[in-house]
């Protein structure tokens, strides 16, 4: 498969001495914040984080996360994905609005990594703002995680890691979760327990995401509030679902669902109130030439009937 993005990447305007801070389009959004406000997010559970000598994802603070650009050909395909999805005529406005991050431009920064070397970053909201006691889940979608024409060594790369995790079995996996309790509490499996979960862990991890951190039983007694009810998890799943039954515009590789709620204000909010369910990670998101992106609605489907039966077990 030949993906137009690789013609709509060359057609984007480039830096210039007029213009040195800014690659592809200036963000919408106002100007990033001086460097020292920016911090890598303490709800980020999967990928790499933002460390002295790592670029990562950061925040500023005042709603706006800025991803930096992966290396390669991945980094601007990316960002002509962001590009071309943000102002496509076919992209339903409540499906662009309720499940991407609003895109606001790529900005090149100064980081702490490279310093002298200022680096390509995506102006993006931040998906978590205004929860104060964020409690997250990634789940990356598909039982294959490479595109169409991938060079070997990265296929068979992607392949270990879909055949040792339940990718292929279940069509996702957890990729990394946060779960805040009572008083504070913060559950966060370490990486290799993520890397080892089964079929019966992702359950586990699954109920514990809607149960006290300090009940190791999973009492799932936030399940109704997060998972159930209008605006709940399962309810936006499901509007997703019926979008990704007829679109035929992308197909979605590698890509996560990020399950974010307020572990503060859920109960009190009542069924679905402030859960958000939103999708991130387009690297490698390709044309889809009118077919169904049945490998992402296949994955999306299984979580829904995960999901769905911890709903029906719970009294």
């Amino acid at each position: 498969m030949i993906s137009r993005f690789a013609d709509l990447v060359k057609s984007l305007p480039r830096r210039s001495p007029a213009n040195p801070f800014f690659l592809l389009r200036p963000p919408a959004a106002p100007r990033a914040r001086a460097m020292s406000d920016l911090r890598a997010p303490e709800h980020q559970v999967a990928g790499h984080r933002a460390s002295f000598n790592k670029l990562g994802p950061l925040v500023d603070g005042a709603g706006l996360l800025y991803k930096p650009l992966q290396a390669g050909d991945r980094g601007e395909q990316e960002a002509a994905f962001y590009e071309a999805f943000s102002s496509h005529p076919a992209i339903p406005r409540r499906i662009r609005d309720a499940f991407f991050p609003g895109f606001h431009g790529t900005r090149l920064l100064p980081t702490a990594a490279r310093p002298g070397e200022p680096h390509p970053h995506l102006v993006l909201d931040d998906l978590l703002a205004g929860l104060e006691a964020p409690s997250v889940m990634d789940v990356k979608i598909g039982a294959c995680t490479w595109p169409p024409a991938s060079p070997e060594p990265y296929v068979a790369k992607c392949l270990a890691k879909d055949r040792g995790s339940t990718s292929v079995v279940l069509g996702f996996r957890v990729s990394g979760a946060r779960v805040v309790g009572a008083g504070g509490a913060v559950w966060r499996p370490e990486r290799p327990e993520i890397k080892a979960l089964d079929t019966a862990g992702v359950r586990r991890v699954l109920r514990r995401y809607v149960s006290s951190v300090a009940d190791e039983g999973a009492d799932c007694a936030l399940a109704p509030a997060v998972y159930g009810g209008e605006g709940g998890v399962l309810s936006q799943l499901r509007e997703l679902k019926a979008w990704f039954e007829v679109q035929t515009l992308f197909h979605f590789y590698s890509a996560s669902i990020l399950l974010g709620y307020d572990a503060n204000a859920v109960a009190a909010a009542g069924p679905g109130g402030g859960v958000r369910v939103k999708l991130v990670d387009f690297a490698h998101v390709v044309d889809g030439d009118g077919v169904i992106d049945h490998n992402f609605l296949g994955g999306l489907c299984s979580l829904i009937k995960f999901i769905s039966d911890i709903v029906d077990e719970t009294p």
